[in-house]
């Protein structure tokens, strides 16, 4: 099978497609024909050698979500899988191939009516997105600040906190993605690339920080008693590194959420359920072959890309 190589850490230079050996399911678990697979910022950071929740050792295949249709089944699984439409992780690697052996548990059927690209946008960002608005309950009439507003998870982000009776306040890098936030239902935008840009944006409830850095810390400055501000990324390189104490003495909650196995596939069904209710539209902003999957990294890396990022498998 074709497959894409990590053989040393790097720049997106270091991810080269070659030939693979096809997977063969073990007990427990299921062989996919991969269809697309998922590409998150994490996972530039593996490739770079920079710190990440991922660990392996080299060469390896990464990749740790794709969707696909279910061939064959190990040990212990029920056959009638086979030929299942179906989006998973798969643990931190063996994503960018034309097939994966995964864990059976670990499958997430896809919704009737849900394309299967717009199933693999939902599986990560979807679940975090889900997790993060639960971990702050925004309230009908409160006003939200989402960083990264036309990112992956942000995207989805603005749309779940509308859901919930929000005032959005989209901010993004530059002209072409706040356009992209206010198009999601953002009703206002902000481009946190300007000087002093909080000083046009009235103080907020909640802050969903997926920049971290000099951003995450002038953002915080625009709660007040009672705010909340949870972090789901760190596009900037860095974590806000807000003080626990400078938030306890104005009122602020710095929220961490804390999820299990089960509330993380709960979050992740819910994700996929609104989507193909229509209710949550994954921006896909772009494709790319299999073959490129440099290519792929080195956009998100440009901070061009808006939305998920997707290799096109088949």
């Amino acid at each position: 099978m074709r497959a894409v190589w990590l053989k040393e850490f790097g720049g997106p230079e270091v991810l080269v497609p070659g030939d693979a050996p096809d997977p063969v399911p073990g007990p427990g678990q299921v062989l996919i024909d991969v269809a697309y697979a998922n590409i998150t910022f994490v996972e530039t950071q593996f490739r770079s050698g920079a710190p990440s929740p991922f660990k392996s050792e080299l060469p390896m295949i990464p990749g740790n979500g794709v969707g696909g249709i279910v061939t064959a089944v190990g040990e212990g699984v029920d056959s009638g899988l086979v030929g299942r439409r179906v989006v998973t992780s798969t643990g931190g690697s063996g994503g960018y191939a034309e097939r994966a052996a995964v864990d059976a548990s670990g499958l997430f059927t896809v919704p009737d009516g849900l394309e299967l690209d717009d199933a693999v946008a939902v599986l990560a960002d979807g679940r975090t997105a889900t997790m993060m608005i639960r971990a702050t309950a925004p309230q009908p009439g409160e006003r939200v600040l989402v960083e990264a507003a036309a990112g992956g998870v942000g995207s989805l982000l603005v749309q779940l906190a509308k859901s919930a009776g929000a005032t959005v306040v989209g901010a993004a890098g530059g002209s072409r993605k706040t356009g992209v936030a206010r198009d999601l239902g953002a009703d206002e935008v902000v481009d946190y690339m300007a000087p002093n840009w909080t000083d046009e944006v009235d103080p907020v409830d909640v802050v969903f920080d997926g920049v971290g850095g000099d951003i995450a810390r002038a953002a915080f400055e625009l709660l007040g008693q009672g705010g909340r501000m949870v972090s789901f990324g760190l596009a900037s390189g860095e974590w806000a590194a807000i003080e626990a104490e400078a938030a306890v003495a104005r009122g602020i909650t710095l929220v961490q959420a804390k999820p299990t196995p089960e509330t993380m596939r709960e979050y992740t069904e819910s994700a996929l359920a609104e989507a193909a209710g229509g209710r949550l539209r994954p921006l896909i902003g772009q494709r790319f072959p299999l073959d490129r999957a440099a290519d792929a990294h080195a956009a998100i890396e440009s901070r061009a890309s808006v939305g998920k990022t997707l290799l096109e498998v088949r």
